[in-house]
């Protein structure tokens, strides 16, 4: 008996560890959203204490909103992986995404070159900052949609906030290429922006995108990522630059992928035609009485 009791004795302290090994888990999602609000703040400070004559406070706070970005894709895809997806997790990503992709974009923007503008400038950033509010709000309403299409999961609509954090910023991106951009082009682009954010247009959304690697490609990725993160600290505006234009450019392909599939659902709705008739059959005639299975036979009188 007592190696029976040890054997229990030892799986329970196993269960336990490893209920407080997940509990520990559950947490890592909240820790890069909470860090996430961090990057936010800093970009904001850094902002705050910008001035021509020092512009590399514009250039750390762009590349916080740049490790922000890379922190939202990472806190919900650790969230799937450990299946520790929670309501409150939810809840503070939305928080945080409009803080660090809404308003801190937005003061970024108005203290780089907006603020030349006067009024029109804090009206701009914050028409931007509302939009991304609103886009994240009507984001959180979808999830709980239950007559979303199943192909509706391939697409974001409107421009999601992130990705409208990073293309807002493309203005900041050109001047430190040595190009200066007009501020009434800024403002113009900002709302143009937001307009996006707001709009109904199907964006592809991404996601499942790196979520089945083959086995033999799996190295293959891991070159290409690390070579990608090496360019970008290399050559961060430029590759910035041209991420957003091409990010941009392909706007157009989601919408009308989206309509491809609103087609064929709008074909398959439609009532499907009956077989035509061969011309050598004859017509259908009523059954006579006695062809009725539930009929007796007739009888005379």
């Amino acid at each position: 008996m007592e190696p029976e009791v040890l054997t229990i004795s030892r799986r329970r302290k196993e269960d336990q560890s490893r209920r407080r090994l997940r509990k520990g888990l559950y947490i890592l999602p909240s820790l890069f959203t909470s860090a996430n609000i961090a990057l936010g703040y800093y970009a904001i400070l850094q902002v705050t204490h910008g001035t021509v004559a020092e512009p590399w406070h514009f250039d750390y706070a762009a590349k916080a909103i740049g490790f922000a970005v890379a922190f939202d894709g990472l806190d919900g895809r650790i969230a799937r992986m450990i299946k520790g997806a929670s309501r409150f997790g939810a809840e503070l990503d939305s928080l945080a995404d409009f803080v660090n992709f809404g308003v801190a974009p937005g003061l970024i923007l108005y203290f780089w070159g907006l603020q030349e503008l006067g009024n029109l400038g804090w009206i701009a950033a914050m028409v931007f900052a509302i939009c991304a509010g609103l886009r994240l709000a009507r984001f959180n309403v979808a999830i709980d949609d239950p007559n979303r299409p199943i192909w509706a999961g391939n697409f974001f609509t409107g421009v999601p906030a992130p990705a409208g954090a990073i293309t807002v910023l493309l203005p900041m991106y050109i001047y430190f290429l040595g190009l200066r951009v007009p501020a009434v082009v800024t403002f113009l682009y900002t709302l143009a922006i937001a307009f996006l954010m707001v709009s109904r247009l199907p964006v592809f959304s991404g996601k499942k995108l790196g979520t089945r690697v083959p086995p033999e490609m799996v190295l293959p990725v891991v070159v290409l990522v690390v070579l990608f993160i090496v360019v970008l600290i290399t050559f961060p505006w430029q590759l910035l630059t041209i991420g957003t234009l091409a990010y941009l450019a392909a706007l157009p392909l989601g919408w009308l992928s989206a309509r491809e599939y609103q087609r064929k659902d709008a074909a398959a709705a439609l009532p499907q035609p009956e077989p035509a008739r061969s011309a050598e059959s004859p017509p259908d005639s009523p059954p006579s009485p006695s062809d009725r299975p539930d009929s007796e036979p007739l009888t005379r009188h």
